[in-house]
């Protein structure tokens, strides 16, 4: 059973960065699509972006396009969502996923087998 532990949100102000990791324990990790999600208060959870097992292929939401970066360690177990240019409309709760024995990145919630817990960020004006 994999589980995973997000961290580094946090309260920054509107134009700045902040960088989430995702932590993994488990061997399956190095062969998971991992992705990131953001639930923001009313509304539905939404993909964010995802990465396939060798950090290779990248998949991102238009909403974040240019602006988040995601990439993975495999060494470290450890998968990082890099935010910049961050607006208001970032605010939500972001979770790690991970897709087990899966080689295509997914959007649909439905199409990940484990979650983390979710961490805070929020984006003052």
């Amino acid at each position: 059973q994999v589980q995973l532990v997000e961290s580094g949100g946090g309260l920054v102000q509107a134009g700045g960065s902040l960088r989430l990791s995702c932590a993994a324990s488990g061997r399956t990790f190095s062969s998971a699509v991992m992705g990131w999600f953001r639930q923001a208060p009313g509304k539905a959870r939404e993909f964010v972006a995802g990465i396939n097992w060798n950090g290779y292929s990248t998949y991102y939401a238009d909403a974040v396009k240019g602006r988040f970066t995601i990439s993975r360690d495999n060494a470290k177990n450890t998968v990082y969502l890099q935010m910049n240019s961050l607006k208001p409309e970032d605010t939500a709760v972001y979770y790690c996923a991970g897709r087990r024995g899966k080689i295509i990145i997914a959007t649909m919630e439905l199409d990940y087998d484990y979650w983390g817990q979710g961490t805070q960020v929020t984006v003052s004006s």
